[in-house]
């Protein structure tokens, strides 16, 4: 197959590679993309191996068996774990500290697969960090490997995954909890029993078979439609907890006893909270979406919070420069310094498990996390627009001629006052402006909402 650099950049994205199968992601790009892994990221080295893995989804095994043998060509072994969720696939590359592939499309539809890359310890390989300069060696096909060639080895890491993250959350001593459990038919379902069995737990299961074809709903629970069949069996089941991963369990989202959304900024102040009593002082990342109620609480332990970027490459690269314990992000990923600053549904699971376990038989969820919703806030709002960067500009020239606000311009504008923010920014990758905000109440934030909504959708396309 001829690619151009214009079919490339389609599929490899900020952080990944992704796009429907087989018209984009097949087994011929599986099989460049591993040569080509191997050459940029000069895995030839000590140990000559790196770590596979993949989800549910029917095209994973083929495309794993191409990507493998384009590796053993280049002369590195390639360990096969099998099926796991990324935050497995990071583990792995921990434990072995080897590099590691993850074929996975996350929470997009069936008819998508990606393939996520990551250095030894769970390091990201980005459009900066490896993944332009991997584009453009599958774009040129690398040059075949004349030494001896690589293995292909089986290695089942499951059990392994399950102890390590109970080791960094003590549950032993949990009340018993009712819990409901959608994993979407995609890797949670795998998980969940690994990680979870033999827990002070009486589990719920909405979804659990594995199936890439998503036959219930899609996998991707930051859309408030997905989560319909949690809430109701939460309130069915009269459960003290709901949770949700998306397909490659790499984000988790929480619904409380009533059945409502938890927000995730409220479950990164939780877990901040928790690991700042373990380790005084240490630093959180958030970004700058999530609620102000999180650097407050952060502040208020005795911590150091530290504003980021959107965006997981962001967060990864400002922790390990922070040394940073713990970071969180709306969109239901959180990162934990033990768990090599990566991202783990899963460990921000047990840590809410284990927050609500330890409390006394009558406390609700909702109770536990009264004190870190202070505010009300928009949640993402995307409107396709002309010209993201025009817009942008018309937002700052409005609320900079009707407010005085604080302007800065970290991702996107953000817009701020003592009384609420705003934040426009753009996509990456589509015509479209993101607006966030947040205010002291549900009646302000309507108003602010408002006014910049109007503004925003006169350039609407």
């Amino acid at each position: 197959m001829n690619w151009t650099k214009e079919d490339l950049a389609q599929l490899f994205k900020a952080y990944d590679v992704r796009g429907l199968y087989p018209e984009q992601i097949n087994e011929e790009l599986a099989y460049e993309t591993g040569r080509a892994f191997v050459e940029i990221l000069n895995i030839r080295g000590e140990k000559k191996q790196l770590v596979i893995g993949h989800d549910m989804r029917p095209s994973g095994p083929s495309l794993v068996e191409a990507f493998a043998r384009g590796v053993c060509e280049q002369g590195v072994d390639a360990i096969l774990i099998g099926l796991c969720s990324t935050d497995a696939l990071y583990f792995a590359t921990g434990k072995l500290q080897i590099p590691g592939v993850m074929f996975t499309a996350s929470h997009n539809p069936a008819q998508y697969n990606g393939i996520k890359l990551a250095r030894a310890g769970a390091a990201p390989v980005g459009q900066a960090t490896g993944l332009a300069e991997i584009s453009e060696a599958v774009l040129n096909r690398v040059e075949k490997y004349s030494g001896p060639k690589g293995q292909i080895l089986h290695q089942n890491l499951m059990d392994d995954y399950g102890k390590f993250l109970r080791q960094l959350v003590d549950l032993s001593q949990i009340r018993k909890l009712k819990v409901v459990i959608d994993a979407g038919n995609g890797m949670g379902g795998f998980t969940v029993p690994v990680v979870m069995e033999g827990l002070n737990l009486e589990i719920v299961p909405l979804y659990f078979e594995l199936d890439g074809t998503f036959p219930n709903h899609e996998a991707n629970p930051i859309e408030p439609k997905n989560l319909i069949d949690l809430q109701k069996a939460v309130k069915d089941s009269k459960a003290d907890l709901g949770i949700a991963f998306d397909g490659d369990a790499d984000r988790a989202f929480f619904v409380d006893e009533a059945g409502n959304l938890i927000t995730p900024s409220a479950i990164t102040a939780l877990i901040a909270a928790r690991e700042l009593k373990r380790e005084p002082g240490a630093a959180i990342i958030y970004n700058l979406i999530s609620s102000r109620a999180v650097p407050e609480v952060i502040q208020e332990q005795g911590g150091r919070a530290i504003r980021s970027r959107v965006g997981h490459s962001f967060i990864k690269q400002l922790m390990k420069e922070q040394n940073a314990i713990f970071g969180g992000e709306h969109s239901g990923h959180f990162y934990f310094r033990d768990f090599w600053f990566a991202d783990s549904g899963m460990l921000a699971a047990l840590h809410v498990l284990a927050a609500l376990g330890e409390t006394p038989q009558e406390v609700k969820i909702s109770e536990l996390l009264t004190i870190y919703n202070r505010y009300s806030s928009s949640g993402e709002i995307n409107t396709r627009v002309k010209s993201p960067k025009a817009t942008s500009k018309r937002v700052l020239e409005y609320l900079n001629k009707k407010f005085e606000v604080a302007n800065d311009d970290l991702d996107g504008l953000t817009f701020s006052t003592p009384d609420w923010w705003v934040n426009v920014r753009p996509s990456n990758t589509e015509p479209l402006l993101r607006f966030n905000a947040e205010a002291e109440s549900p009646q302000l934030l309507l108003e602010i909402q408002e006014q910049v909504l109007e503004v925003i959708r006169e350039d609407e396309l």
